[in-house]
C-alpha cells in the first residue's frame, strides 16, 4: 500500500503554522500590542516551566525562574532576529536564567528520600522537656510589661548593644539596662530558675 498513515504527532518545521503564529505574535508585540506578548507567554509557559523545572528541581523556584525568563524575553524582544524559532529562543533564555539561578544559589543537593518515605521518630523525654521549657519561656516573655519585653527581645533575640536597644526603645542606655535587669529578674521568678 502506497498511502501514508498520519502520525499521532507532528514534527516542528520552519513552515509549521505554530512558528508562523509565534512570529506574528512577536511582530505584534514589537508594535506595542500588549496582549500579543501575553498570548506568547500562554503558548509557551507550560513547556518552559517543565524545561526549567528539570534544572532547578523545585516547583516554586521553577515558577520564579520561568517568570524571570519571560521578563528577559520581553526586554530583549527588539533584539530577537528570528534566526531560531521563538520557542527555541525562549527556551535558551529559560536555560540561561535557570543556570544563573543555580550558580547564584549554589547547587541544591537532591534528597535521596522522597517526602512520603519520611518517618516520625519518637521524641526523647529530654527534647520534650526542652520544648516545654521553651513554651514556658515564650509565655513568660509575653507577660512582661511592654518596655521590658521590647528591651529583652532586642538585646537577646536581635543581639543588639544596650546603646542600640536604647535608640530603638526610645529611652536612655541606663533605662534600657534597668528594663533588661527587671525583665530577667521577673523571668527567673516566673520560671523558678
Amino acid at each position: 500500500m502506497d498511502s501514508v498513515l498520519p502520525l499521532p504527532w507532528t514534527l516542528v518545521s520552519e513552515d509549521d503554522p505554530a512558528t508562523d503564529v509565534d512570529s506574528a505574535l512577536v511582530a505584534r508585540a514589537r508594535r506595542g500590542e500588549r496582549g500579543a506578548f501575553d498570548d506568547l507567554v500562554r503558548r509557551h509557559q507550560r513547556g518552559l516551566w517543565r524545561l526549567v523545572r528539570r534544572y532547578v528541581r523545585n516547583d516554586a523556584d521553577a515558577a520564579d525562574v520561568t517568570q524571570q525568563a519571560f521578563v528577559r524575553a520581553f526586554r530583549a524582544l527588539e533584539r530577537f532576529r528570528g534566526e531560531a524559532s521563538v520557542r527555541s529562543w525562549l527556551y535558551r533564555i529559560g536555560i540561561n536564567v535557570a543556570l544563573n539561578h543555580l550558580r547564584d544559589r549554589g547547587r541544591e543537593v537532591p534528597s535521596d528520600t522522597a517526602g512520603d518515605e519520611l518517618t516520625v521518630e519518637a521524641v526523647a523525654p529530654g527534647v520534650m522537656l526542652s520544648a516545654e521549657r521553651a513554651r514556658s519561656l515564650r509565655a513568660a516573655v509575653a507577660e512582661l510589661p511592654p518596655k521590658q519585653r521590647q528591651v529583652l527581645e532586642l538585646r537577646v533575640f536581635d543581639d543588639l548593644s544596650f546603646r542600640e536597644v536604647a535608640a530603638l526603645a526610645d529611652c536612655t542606655e541606663n533605662a534600657a539596662k534597668v528594663s533588661f535587669h527587671y525583665a530577667v529578674k521577673r523571668l527567673r521568678e516566673v520560671l523558678g530558675s
